[in-house]
């Protein structure tokens, strides 16, 4: 193998590195911002309707049988 077909490989190999980290970039970007959103929602004052919406079975009996 010649040196330009290394230095031909090697660029490639940066390229194909550098779109990895980008998209990986951009996937953590991402789930930051879902988790940020998230979290304001959490933090609202409308938690109680997002759950009741959410699992409406849950909370509308309670058992005192013991």
């Amino acid at each position: 193998m010649d040196i330009a077909a290394l230095s031909i490989g090697l660029s490639h190999g940066k390229v194909k590195q550098d779109a990895s980290l980008a998209m990986m970039k951009k996937t953590m970007n991402h789930a930051e911002q879902n988790a940020a959103s998230m979290i304001q929602m959490l933090n609202s004052s409308q938690v109680k309707a997002v759950q009741h919406v959410a699992q409406p079975h849950l909370g509308g009996n309670v058992d005192i049988s013991g």
